[in-house]
């Protein structure tokens, strides 16, 4: 873990702007996929086109920020407390529909830049639903399941970058994929690849540091059993330097 957190040491310093402005942290989301069937757990990793600006070429889990549409969309489930009180923790203006709404943003840019469908289709199709990604859960009968989902860590871009996120990760089996669009994933989209990997050959994959840092935190939290109970890591700088705490 030394290792991994002087790593990101080292890129904050190399990435750092100093023109760049001081920008408040967004809310975003991210989800990771786990496959626990096996002896050894995969997770659902995807490569990023080489055009885009921000991580042209990095093997990434799906995600981004919250949009409008997230904080009205139907689901079944409820977050688990441990789960909600971990959202609500060390934030301005604390909410449960700040956590909802962080909750679904990861599971509607999975659909996004997957296009997998994270629910049930055991309570038929939402009777509403958004415009735009939503509105296809809608079309193919599934229910977001906010009970599925567990918080697995939490990062903080530092200071210095023209694109800052407060970014939650959260991690759902993949029992829980309902459906697929497919299509989605190709050469000219924001993801060119999918692929189903062992935590020890995605560590071995062209990784942004943050993400190789919340590998290994996830390979601990499934030794121990993968509880939605156990503690949430929380990366952020303090006087420059990364520090990891537990929420």
């Amino acid at each position: 873990m030394q290792a991994l957190m002087e790593r990101l040491d080292r890129h904050a310093s190399i990435a750092r702007d100093p023109n760049a402005p001081t920008l408040r942290p967004a809310d975003a989301a991210t989800l990771i996929v786990i496959d626990r069937k096996g002896r050894h757990p995969k997770v659902l990793m995807g490569k990023r086109h080489e055009g885009h600006k921000f991580m042209p070429g990095k093997f990434v889990f799906p995600g981004g920020r919250i949009e409008a549409p997230d904080r009205s969309m139907s689901v079944v489930g409820t977050l688990h407390p441990r789960a909600e009180q971990t959202l609500m923790a060390r934030v301005t203006r604390p909410s449960p529909q700040r956590s909802r709404a962080l909750a679904l943003a990861a599971i509607r840019e999975t659909f996004e830049e997957t296009g997998l469908l994270l629910g049930t289709k055991d309570y038929g199709a939402p009777e509403k639903a958004p415009a735009g990604a939503w509105a296809s859960f809608q079309e193919r009968g599934v229910f977001p399941d906010l009970e599925a989902l567990q918080v697995v860590g939490r990062a903080i871009t530092p200071p210095g970058r023209v694109k800052r996120f407060d970014t939650r990760f959260f991690a759902v089996d993949r029992t829980a994929i309902a459906d697929e669009v497919e299509g989605v994933v190709g050469p000219q989209s924001e993801l060119v690849e999918l692929t189903w990997v062992t935590i020890d050959k995605a560590l071995a994959l062209d990784l942004p540091p943050i993400t190789a840092v919340l590998l290994g935190e996830l390979r601990a939290r499934i030794d121990a059993g993968f509880f939605p109970e156990l503690p949430v890591p929380f990366f952020h700088q303090k006087r420059g330097r990364f520090v990891r705490e537990l929420l």
